[in-house]
């Protein structure tokens, strides 16, 4: 149902000149388990298949895609980024305060706004034949900031669930960020290559 609610919305979508990947959530809500008629009511089978299709796209976007390319534009993404994720995170958090949210639940919810998916934004400027353009490479390299950025809140904004903890806490989760972060960039830069090197040898 699923594959087959996707080629459809794809096929609209593109007869529409629209996104490949609007018609693919357009199709994602009319076979949901609240809209009725022909759907999946199983929300864990559609999440086992989420969990595959959001692993597929990440390969293929390491695939597509190296930090080595963007070293040009590192200079305004990595000043550029924490700017616009602190902002969005500050405004969040005050429009959920106003809403009658907790300043906990107001976080989160600025973190997941402050947060964008780098494969729809590198499939759609892929399909527009824009990925060379300057702006599209200082996007791409915000983007893949804030993809590293999710390491260090996720580990965050838990700690801050129970502030009599104390900076120790904090401390303690910046620096296991931290550390993930660096193995995370040493093994996918120097590790994997090389084993894949001597697989391709054999």
């Amino acid at each position: 149902i699923v594959v087959v609610a996707c080629l459809l919305g794809g096929a609209l979508a593109h007869r529409l000149k629209q996104p490949i990947l609007l018609g693919y959530i357009l199709a994602g809500v009319v076979v949901g388990p609240h809209t009725g008629g022909v759907t999946v009511s199983s929300a864990h089978d559609l999440e086992l298949l989420a969990e595959i299709g959001v692993a597929l796209l990440l390969f293929a976007l390491g695939l597509e895609f190296s930090l080595s390319e963007l070293g040009p534009v590192w200079r305004v993404a990595l000043i550029g980024t924490p700017i616009q994720m602190g902002l969005v995170l500050g405004g969040g958090t005050l429009l959920a305060r106003a809403a009658g949210f907790t300043t906990n639940e107001g976080l989160w919810l600025g973190a997941m706004a402050a947060l964008s998916s780098t494969m729809v934004v590198l499939k759609t400027l892929g399909a527009r034949g824009q990925l060379d353009a300057p702006w599209a490479r200082v996007m791409l390299g915000m983007l893949i900031a804030q993809d590293l950025a999710v390491v260090p809140l996720m580990i965050l904004l838990p700690e801050l669930e129970d502030p009599a903890a104390g900076l120790p806490a904090l401390g303690a989760a910046l620096v296991r960020a931290g550390i993930f972060l660096g193995l995370m960039l040493f093994v996918g830069r120097r590790v994997i290559p090389a084993a894949l090197r001597i697989v391709a040898r054999s």
